[in-house]
């Protein structure tokens, strides 16, 4: 099953402010991005088991015509705090990029490929 990191042609996390980090995951066409969108692999419960925080502080933006997603959620801590390990929230985008893409079926007969 491929992952983001095969599909994206880029993914980067920065600060959205001191207190929120923001992940960009960027597909070279729009074929690829819907078929991220379409598979449900990036949705606030995947990024909530991976980082460790509530599905329910995660915002997900499908964004068409940039053919992006923009995932949005706190820092664990505030940037530039004594405990924050990086500033900039450039670093943040690693848990992303091994998230699996289930196929999706596409065209085909009513029913899926080969259908009757």
């Amino acid at each position: 099953m491929p992952r983001l990191r095969d599909m994206a042609s880029m993914v980067r996390s920065k600060n959205a402010g001191p207190f929120e980090l923001t992940i960009d995951i960027m597909f070279p066409d729009r074929e690829t991005y819907e078929q991220v969108v379409a598979s449900g692999a990036v949705t606030a419960e995947a990024i909530g088991r991976r980082y460790g925080i509530d599905p329910a502080t995660v915002r997900i933006f499908n964004f068409a015509p940039g053919d992006a997603i923009k995932v949005s959620f706190p820092r664990p801590e505030p940037s530039g705090d004594v405990f924050d390990t990086d500033v900039a929230g450039g670093q943040q985008y690693g848990l992303v990029v091994d998230v699996e893409v289930p196929a999706v079926a596409t065209g085909g007969a009513i029913g899926g490929e080969g259908a009757p």
